[in-house]
């Protein structure tokens, strides 16, 4: 028995419209709808060709129904002219790594949700608000995965086929969700996860809008805020700084130049013309797109990398998980932040990273 959602699902996964697919499947398009609509149901040989055409097991499209994220809870990072249809891509793929939080929540102990409601502070009292609950002081942040991951955040990487999307938010009932792109520089991404975890804390209760410029603007001051807190710049920064100052001090908080410059303007260490002055000239330099000599080493996953050591010490290859899900190994590992779950001779690959501590499993 077909579900029909999971259809659909795996369709926008691909980022197909119903004619598309059509094509690929060699499928008549009134039948492709009924199935999706649930008015007929496709026999086994046609759910094989859907199944081939979408990259997807034939196991996956007769599990049970699928919620999707929330459309409306969800705080996009990305172009405003990006394709609705890469966003229906990217909100599917967040979809399929809820499924696989909830595999992993039946097995493993979890941190539970930690983010504070604080009504509606302006985006620097907030930031300062949630430093102070989490005991984060002026320092600087510290890896913002895995800060996001101790404090109940749900944390997955982007698959390299939503590039236009950086980044994306939502609760999913008392959980939230970020997705990360994992092509952008290093401190970029931070940026990123700072700003998802301003729209979680000040857009989150579904009575404010979490979309739209003004949500935008609130969200990027507080992950200026909250990476670069104004007690630490303003003692560490000259007023009127250089460029070589800044690409200087950008390494104490882990932020590119220009968020750094930014923030010094913000906080009226830098004056206008100063900093048109400096943006001009860092984007001469390549770091308005990129970040020349910046941090090398990608902020992933903590609590995937963990799972996975549990489920290696106890016989559970991460191709079983992919089986339990119905979905590739490669569809799940674009989750996983480039954790190596590939397979050698017919043999998964033990997880690349190895040292720290192991969650327990659940009894």
């Amino acid at each position: 028995m077909v579900t029909p959602t999971r259809i659909t699902l795996a369709r926008k996964r691909r980022g197909l419209t119903l004619a598309e697919l059509s094509d690929r499947a060699g499928v008549s398009l009134q039948s492709l709808s009924n199935y999706e609509t649930g008015r007929t149901g496709p026999r086994p040989t046609t759910v094989r060709r859907i199944a081939d055409a979408l990259g997807f097991p034939e196991g996956f499209f007769s599990g049970p129904e699928i919620d999707e994220l929330p459309a409306e809870g969800i705080s996009w990072r990305a172009r405003t002219k990006t394709p609705p249809r890469v966003l229906d891509s990217a909100r599917a793929a967040g979809t399929l790594a809820a499924q696989l939080y909830d595999w992993i929540d039946e097995r493993f102990r979890l941190p539970e949700p930690d983010l504070p409601s604080l009504g509606k502070p302006d985006p620097e009292t907030a930031a300062e608000m949630v430093r102070t609950r989490w005991g984060l002081g002026h320092a600087p942040a510290p890896n913002m995965v895995h800060l996001l991951e101790a404090r109940g955040v749900r944390v997955f990487s982007l698959p390299p086929d939503s590039l236009e999307v950086d980044a994306f938010a939502v609760w999913r009932g008392r959980v939230p969700f970020v997705f990360l792109n994992t092509v952008k520089t290093v401190e970029r991404s931070r940026f990123d996860a700072a700003h998802e975890l301003g729209h979680l804390i000040m857009h989150g209760s579904g009575e404010r809008s979490c979309s739209g410029p003004e949500a935008e603007r609130q969200a990027n001051d507080f992950a200026s805020a909250f990476l670069m807190p104004a007690s630490g710049v303003l003692g560490h920064m000259p007023a009127g700084a250089r460029v070589d100052q800044i690409l200087e001090g950008k390494s104490i908080w882990k932020v590119s130049a220009m968020a750094l410059t930014y923030r010094m303007h913000d906080l009226n260490l830098l004056s206008d013309w100063q900093y048109r002055s400096i943006c001009a000239e860092l984007s001469t330099r390549g770091y308005r797109t990129d970040e020349p000599q910046g941090l090398k080493k990608r902020e992933t996953s903590q609590i995937l990398t963990k799972v996975f050591q549990g489920l290696w010490s106890k016989g559970i290859r991460p191709g079983d998980v992919a089986d339990q899900l119905n979905v590739t190994a490669d569809e799940l590992g674009t989750m996983l932040f480039g954790l190596s779950i590939n397979t050698t001779h017919g043999h998964d690959a033990a997880p690349a990273d190895q040292a720290g501590w192991t969650l327990s499993l659940v009894r």
